[in-house]
This record gives C-alpha cells, sequence and structure tokens, in this order.
C-alpha cells in the first residue's frame, strides 16, 4: 500500500512538472546563469577552471534542489493540494517518499545536462571512471532531493517562505555537498584514492536524510 502511495505521488508530480515545464523555464536557467557567473568571475585560466568545475557543478546542483522543492511545494501550497495530503488516509511517509522520488528524478536530469555545461566551458573531465561519476551523481542527488523535499514543506508553512528555505538546507546539507564535490574532483584527476570513504558517508547522510523524512513529514504536514 505504502510503495502504491509514494508511485502514485511521484508519477502526479512528474505529470505536474511535464505540464508546468518549471524546472526546464526556471529552475535550470538559473543555473546555467550561476555556473556562467561564476566561469566569467573566475576568468579564463583554463588549469583553474577546472580545477574548481566540480564544486561549481555540485554549487550549481544545491540552488537548482532548492528552488525547485520550494517551487513544488508554493504551487501545491496555492491551489490547495497541501490540505488534500492532510486530510488523505494515505500513509504520510510514503508521501514523502514519493515527493522525494520525483524531486531526484528532475534533479538527476538537470544535474545531467549541467554536468555537460561544466564539461564544456570549464573542462572537467568525465572519462575515468565513468560509473562512480554516475554514482556519485546519484548519491550526491538523492541527498538534495531527500532533504530538500523534507524542508521544502516547513518553509512554505512558514512566515518568511521563501527566505527560509535556503537557510534550512545549507547548514544540513553541506557534509553531502563537500563529499560529492570532493568525490567528483578526485576520480576526475583519475584517481581513486578515498573515494569510498566520500561515497560512504553519502550513503550515510542519504539514509538519514531519508529515515528522518519518513517519520517527521506527516508532523510538518499537521504544523
Amino acid at each position: 500500500m505504502s510503495l502504491r502511495v509514494a508511485q502514485a505521488i511521484a508519477a502526479k508530480d512528474l505529470r505536474t512538472e511535464l505540464r508546468s515545464r518549471s524546472a526546464v523555464s526556471t529552475v535550470l536557467p538559473f543555473a546555467v546563469t550561476m555556473l556562467l557567473a561564476f566561469g566569467f568571475a573566475l576568468g579564463p585560466d583554463q588549469l583553474l577552471l577546472s580545477q574548481v568545475a566540480a564544486g561549481l557543478l555540485w554549487l550549481a546542483a544545491l540552488f537548482a534542489s532548492v528552488e525547485l522543492c520550494h517551487r513544488s511545494y508554493q504551487a501545491e501550497a496555492a491551489n490547495g493540494a497541501l490540505e488534500g495530503l492532510l486530510l488523505s488516509p494515505a500513509d504520510k511517509g510514503a508521501v514523502f517518499l514519493g515527493k522525494a522520488a520525483a524531486a531526484f528524478v528532475q534533479l538527476i536530469i538537470l544535474l545531467l545536462v549541467t554536468a555537460g555545461l561544466v564539461v564544456v566551458l570549464f573542462g572537467l573531465p568525465v572519462g575515468r571512471a565513468p560509473g562512480l561519476l554516475l554514482l556519485t551523481a546519484v548519491l550526491g542527488v538523492a541527498g538534495l532531493s531527500t532533504l530538500g523535499s523534507l524542508l521544502g514543506l516547513l518553509a512554505v508553512r512558514s512566515r518568511s517562505r521563501q527566505a527560509a528555505l535556503p537557510l534550512l538546507v545549507l547548514p544540513l546539507v553541506s557534509p553531502v555537498i563537500i563529499a560529492a564535490t570532493k568525490a567528483t574532483a578526485t576520480l576526475a584527476q583519475g584517481s581513486t584514492d578515498g573515494i569510498g570513504g566520500w561515497l560512504s558517508l553519502l550513503v550515510a547522510f542519504d539514509a538519514a536524510f531519508l529515515a528522518a523524512g519518513y517519520l517527521v513529514f506527516g508532523h510538518l504536514l499537521e504544523d
């Protein structure tokens, strides 16, 4: 039953995105603009750009996830869908899993598109250990989407709304961004030294965010 609820919520969110194209029309241009701004600020030094490319990629993913999750909950709050979720007899933890899954799908697509831009603009090498790079992307995006799906609800329920979400997300998600950036930079350099530790850290935080979201999502929805 919980699995069917999660699948239904994820499918609903993805259908809504396909109709509105919010990620394509708003979130992706935001990430691209940020990358270009950093590129111009750092100058034409190709060596410097390649050294900071991994950090810029995950920084763009972070801000894209904040914007994506905020817009998702803002739309539901505006049309009364949150009240419908609250009154529904469905398992609220399963609702969270569905929303996190939909956010994951959207964010992984955005990350792959952004990664292509980073490769072209900043020379990030991705031909080395592509499997581990993909695993890093999956684990990093999982952390961003689960935490964003949890705190996005808290932000839309608060008075400060959009300003509250970055303040809530940034301190908690820092270990995920650091681990994903370190793993990506290490693999891009053709090395696997210490990669197991960074990936293990990502798995640990993903599991913690997923468990916390499953347990407290219903309480946040009721408040």
